[in-house]
């Protein structure tokens, strides 16, 4: 009987042991897509956050304390995103959540994290409403409109492109990049000839392709995910269109490459990740998530690897659990992360270069950078 107390009482013994090694931590809640038709890029989001996470854990954690993730597969739906935001601040008790999801859920959840005033950034989601919600939401990406913008820049000003049709996806991202680039296109000698939309399931583009050999731009803007650029752009091809496709960070995967496959050559995107970059933190970055992953390092990755610092940074400055504290320090963070140098606006937006990458030789390669601080300056209300 004795021996019996005595294992209880070690076991009771280990079970509060492992239970105040738990409160010791600082809980972050993540949202991604881990099912359903973004799965792919919501696995690159959770890597990428789980690397961020063991990297600084390893240094010691933040103020004494290991960061722990709290992760739910939110599907990219905003039915799914709504109730896990509550969950995440009111059974897991979140000092703060990241979204590695799609603008709609994001959008979905950044209204419940505001009106708990629970810090709350969005990795990649571009969307302008998302910051909107109010002051403890932030974003480590580009607003649609910022990026949209640098596409007319690189259609007209760098690529010297003046004929343009547009091939948008029929969804809070595709359209936001769409407006930023109607916006500047006339200032930079782009005309826009025709535009054409699809959905999200669209897999075959013949009526599209044929409209748009009909017109015989320069160049072809398509907003898309590599899922949908991928077989658009081999599409494309395959009818004999040679007008250069400019996509942008939803192309940003080594999968579209893959599914594109030959066609891919020479499509040209703007994102937030450099694959040859000279800087020590993007290039510690990639060797460190394709070690990691198993493969190519991506944008979606980069940007939650990114937000997972910012994250870190502002506990560390706030030193206390206090939501008002650790929003007020992610406004003044600084952060020189895998993805550049990033800092907010008064809006909780970044501000940073875009950076342009094109596909040689099966690879995405630095293309060019866009810099102008007025034409990436984001929104402030």
């Amino acid at each position: 009987m004795r021996t019996k107390l005595l294992f209880a009482g070690v076991l009771s013994a280990g079970i509060f042991a492992a239970g105040m090694a738990q409160a010791q931590n600082i809980k972050i809640g993540f949202h991604a897509p881990l099912t359903g038709f973004a799965a792919a890029d919501g696995k690159s989001a959770v890597l990428g956050a789980q690397l961020a996470v063991e990297q600084i854990n390893a240094k010691g954690g933040v103020n004494g304390k290991k960061l722990q993730l709290v992760i739910y597969d939110d599907q990219a739906s905003p039915k799914n995103s709504a109730p896990i935001a509550n969950k995440l601040i009111s059974q897991d008790k979140v000092a703060l959540a990241i979204s590695g999801s799609y603008s709609g859920a994001t959008r979905a959840a950044a209204g419940v994290f505001q009106k708990a005033k629970v810090p709350y950034i969005a990795a990649y989601a571009v969307h302008p409403s998302i910051t909107k919600a109010g002051p403890y939401v932030f974003r480590t990406s580009f607003v649609g409109e910022v990026q949209g913008r640098a596409g007319a820049k690189l259609v007209g000003d760098i690529l010297k492109k003046r004929r343009v049709v547009l091939i948008t996806l029929k969804n809070d991202f595709g359209r936001s990049l769409v407006r930023g680039f109607k916006e500047k296109a006339a200032a930079y000698g782009v005309k826009i000839v025709s535009e054409y939309e699809y959905s999200i399931k669209n897999r075959q583009f013949g009526p599209i392709i044929a409209k748009v050999k009909a017109d015989k731009p320069d160049a072809i803007y398509a907003t898309g995910y590599f899922f949908t650029a991928g077989p658009l752009v081999r599409q494309l091809r395959a009818a004999g269109v040679k007008a250069v496709v400019i996509g942008q960070e939803g192309y940003d995967s080594q999968k579209f490459i893959k599914i594109a496959g030959k066609a891919a050559e020479g499509v040209v995107i703007t994102t937030s990740l450099n694959r040859d970059s000279k800087r020590a933190v993007t290039l510690g970055f990639i060797k460190a998530f394709e070690k990691k992953a198993g493969y190519k390092a991506d944008m979606v990755a980069a940007t939650t690897h990114t937000a997972i610092y910012v994250a870190a940074a502002a506990l560390k400055a706030a030193g206390s659990m206090d939501p008002a504290a650790i929003r007020a320090a992610i406004a003044k963070t600084t952060v020189n992360a895998a993805t550049g140098q990033i800092s907010f606006n008064s809006l909780g937006e970044v501000q940073k270069s875009v950076l342009v990458q094109v596909v040689r030789n099966g690879n995405w390669h630095f293309h060019s950078k866009i810099d102008d601080k007025m034409l990436l300056a984001p929104p402030t209300k």
